[in-house]
């Protein structure tokens, strides 16, 4: 399939060397708004767009590729604030989006695991839940789509918990999942979830070793929604 990668910095070229070892074929390749005016008609012969840009440029890529009729998967964090608009529009338009804050198969598997453990740590009040979240120095975004992802799926499954907050040192706030981040060097990705007692510490963690893993599942993405109509999450492709 021909693909148009929407954001050319590392993630993009990562991307373009998966697509290349996976028999694909890189149609077009737009790094900032203003190369759309020549790229436009490259990317409406694509068969799917892969965007890893910038929260600023995203939701405007998409809505660009909807216009193209060209389905699109978005690893871009940052810009959820209009996601639900943005399905919407999908879903009255026909249009295909996929979206997810980690492309990873093991951090999904954490994703998982997280939500049965939350669960069941719904049980045991004196357990008190704490994210943090390490990447490069390069991510712009603050708590990772992927800490916000944990926090909101530890409170569908832990009805104590009502709301997550960036923190810098401990909130006292019993309701609160508190997310710690830090930006080092180029540190591909670690997030760790701990449940901490008077008596013990439960922790769940992942730690990505390159952004292979993320590249590898969103061409994984890309393949799974040639063809089709609606919105998609990791969920949907994994089963």
């Amino acid at each position: 399939m021909k693909i148009a990668l929407l954001g050319y910095g590392k993630m993009g070229k990562a991307i373009e060397q998966i697509a290349i070892e996976r028999g694909h074929t890189i149609g077009a390749v737009v790094d900032d708004a203003s190369q759309w005016a020549n790229q436009e008609n490259s990317v409406a012969t694509c068969d799917v767009a892969i965007d890893f840009s910038m929260p600023s440029t995203a939701v405007d890529n998409i809505r660009r590729c909807f216009s193209l009729h060209v389905p699109i998967v978005v690893g871009t964090t940052g810009w959820y604030d209009q996601l639900e608009t943005l399905v919407q529009q999908c879903q009255e338009e026909k249009q295909c989006l996929f979206v997810a804050s980690n492309f990873s198969i093991g951090m999904n598997i954490v994703f998982d695991l997280n939500r049965r453990l939350a669960k069941l740590m719904s049980r045991y009040p004196e357990y008190n839940v704490d994210i943090s979240e390490t990447h490069h120095i390069h991510k712009l975004d603050a708590p990772s789509g992927t800490a916000i992802t944990l926090a909101k799926e530890i409170m569908e499954n832990n009805s104590r918990y009502q709301k997550w907050q960036l923190c810098t040192e401990e909130t006292g706030e019993k309701n609160v999942v508190p997310i710690h981040s830090e930006r080092r060097g180029e540190v591909p990705g670690i997030h760790t979830i701990v449940y901490d007692s008077p008596i013990d510490t439960i922790t769940l963690s992942h730690s990505a070793k390159s952004r292979r893993g993320l590249a590898v599942g969103a061409m994984i993405a890309a393949e799974f929604v040639v063809g089709k109509e609606g919105y998609y999450t990791m969920q949907d492709l994994l089963g």
